[in-house]
């Protein structure tokens, strides 16, 4: 039996973390880090750009729950094996801001506040979606090779 000195250097860890590396440098996972990024600006901005700042009570929340969104999914591209679990936090505010108009103290329920919300929460939530099956889909679309015994091997998808 073969031990390890530490955990660092099991190669099931060491398998993780290259799986974890290709699923962040592909164009599509960086694309996604990106939106997520511009979608939390968005956000946390929306109050002002679309012009509902008078309701401070969304004004504040969708500021929080923007800079919250944008700090979630802004990690990926660099520690994607610690961050990836926090897709699942991302996905939650994208349901928030979906529901905030409806549940935030005051009547903030006007066309304006409800059309953003929906909208961008949408969007949130579809691409923490995106980013929290990265790794599946990266998996489950490649091929790997199995050893079968004396040389043979078969090809998997």
């Amino acid at each position: 039996m073969t031990t390890h000195p530490s955990i660092d250097q099991h190669p099931d860890l060491a398998e993780m973390r290259t799986r974890f590396e290709r699923a962040t440098t592909t164009p599509r996972a960086q694309a996604i880090e990106t939106l997520a990024l511009l979608t939390g600006i968005f956000l946390a901005a929306s109050p002002w750009i679309v012009g509902f700042s008078g309701l401070q009570a969304l004004a504040v929340c969708n500021l929080i729950t923007g800079v919250a969104y944008a700090l979630c999914m802004g990690g990926f591209g660099s520690a994607y094996e610690r961050t990836h679990a926090m897709a699942w936090s991302a996905i939650a505010i994208g349901a928030w801001t979906i529901i905030s108009p409806w549940v935030v103290a005051g009547d903030v329920s006007t066309t304006r506040t409800v059309v953003t919300n929906v909208i961008v929460g949408a969007v949130a939530l579809l691409l923490g979606l995106a980013m929290a099956g990265m790794d599946s889909r990266g998996a489950a679309g490649s091929r790997a090779r199995v050893s079968r015994g004396a040389g043979e091997s078969e090809t998997l998808r």
